[in-house]
C-alpha cells in the first residue's frame, strides 16, 4: 500500500474545496492507525513520518498534500505538533 505525498498549487486548493475540510490538530505522539477508507489532507502545521506495515517510511510537513489508500495499517510519529485539513473518500 503506497501513501501518496503531492504538492498542490492554491488553485488546485481552491478548486478541491480543501479548505473548507474539517481540521485534525494533535501533539508530539505516537500511534497505529488503520484505514477503513481513503483518507486526503492537506498538512498545515507540524512533522509527521508514517510507518507502513510493510516498513516504508514516508516523511511529510507543512505544505504537503497525503493520500492514504483504504486498508493501510501503519504507525504515525509526530515529530511537531500537526494541523490537517482531511476528507474521507
Amino acid at each position: 500500500m503506497e501513501i501518496k505525498v503531492d504538492k498542490l498549487d492554491e488553485k488546485e486548493i481552491q478548486k478541491r474545496g480543501i479548505r473548507s475540510w474539517p481540521i485534525w490538530e494533535k501533539e508530539i505522539s505516537k500511534f497505529d492507525w488503520n484505514y477503513d477508507s481513503t483518507e486526503e489532507c492537506l498538512i498545515l502545521e507540524g512533522e509527521v513520518t508514517v510507518e507502513t506495515s510493510e516498513g516504508k517510511k514516508v516523511h511529510f510537513s507543512k505544505g504537503d498534500f497525503v493520500t492514504f489508500p483504504e486498508g493501510l495499517s501503519c504507525n504515525w510519529e509526530i515529530q511537531k505538533p500537526v494541523r490537517k485539513h482531511y476528507n474521507f473518500k
